[in-house]
């Protein structure tokens, strides 16, 4: 336990680090990436990584995928542990079997030391007692997280993405901009945040790749009252199974070995919701970790399910 612990504080810790990394355009095989300093009311500033795939013409109309910790989508040469989501050799092999409709990709920078604020749902947090909020704090204090008594700042967050990252992406970029064709996702915390998003603006968005759901929000799943919070925020909030697509998955190795038992859980709101093959589904991935290269690998199955032609 003490083993798995360490190793998860470093993945967090080096994820807040990567933001301070090298800031040069990542190199790709496919498209090209335009880069953008964007400067918000809600938040801190930060580099938005914009992918237009080979051919991009502002005479067709290209559908959006929001992505949640852009620094770690294109190059491996780039990111602080040399892994990386490789996905435009993703997209490149599914446009090639023409098997997804031309989308563009807009990959967002984290925060660095506020990722955990912003990517952590806001609401239900919110409907925790006291005691339960500072057991928050003092999970993370105890990995050597946090040093002062933690606050999400999620809604500000989704006020960026909403008010004004969308707005500047339909205004500068050849894009659809209806619910059916914008498209939100994101590992770990990052998938945290885009289920949230979704379910707090299901008008905005039409679907969510949820990949390694960090439902747990701490380390642990023993006294931790998160998970219970996330499911009744999902009871609450799931949006009309008929106008939304939903994406899920987790590994069983390092910090992924916490999902799959809460997945489970989700998996039964979802059922019960009303949702179906048609528009959700969950996949399980025996053996593979918590990492880009395992999220690699499976990144074809969610892009296919919400971006199909």
């Amino acid at each position: 336990m003490i083993r798995l612990i360490f190793a998860l504080v470093l993945f967090f810790t080096s994820f807040l680090e990567c933001i301070s990394a090298q800031e040069s355009v990542p190199n790709v095989v496919n498209g090209k990436i335009e880069r953008i300093k964007f400067k918000s009311r809600y938040i801190s500033e930060r580099n938005i990584d914009v992918w237009l795939p080979e051919g991009y013409s502002n005479s067709s109309k290209y559908a959006v995928l929001y992505m949640q910790d852009g620094q770690m989508l294109f190059d491996s040469s780039q990111t602080w542990n040399k892994q990386a989501w490789n996905i435009d050799d993703v997209v490149l092999d599914l446009r090639v079997k023409n098997k997804v409709k031309n989308f563009i990709i807009v990959g967002i920078w984290n925060g660095g030391e506020s990722r955990r604020s912003e990517y952590f749902p806001q609401k239900p947090y919110e409907k925790l007692k006291k005691h339960e909020k500072d057991s928050v704090t003092k999970q993370y204090k105890a990995v050597g997280l946090l040093d002062i008594k933690f606050i999400p700042n999620s809604d500000n967050y989704l006020r960026f993405l909403v008010k004004e990252l969308k707005p500047y992406i339909d205004k500068n970029y050849s894009v659809l901009r209806d619910k059916d064709n914008t498209i939100i996702g994101g590992s770990s915390m990052g998938a945290l945040i885009s289920i949230y998003a979704l379910c707090e603006y299901p008008r905005i968005f039409g679907g969510a790749a949820c990949i390694s759901t960090h439902w747990t929000g701490t380390f642990t799943r023993e006294n931790n009252v998160i998970p219970q919070a996330f499911l009744n925020y999902l009871r609450a909030k799931l949006p009309n199974p008929g106008h939304h697509k939903l994406y899920f998955d987790c590994g069983d190795q390092t910090l992924d070995s916490l999902y799959p038992e809460i997945q489970m859980k989700v998996d039964e709101i979802m059922r019960n919701k009303g949702y179906t093959q048609e528009n959700w589904t969950t996949r399980y991935f025996p053996g593979e970790d918590h990492s880009e290269k395992s999220w690699n690998k499976r990144l074809h199955i969610p892009l296919e399910f919400l971006l199909q032609k």
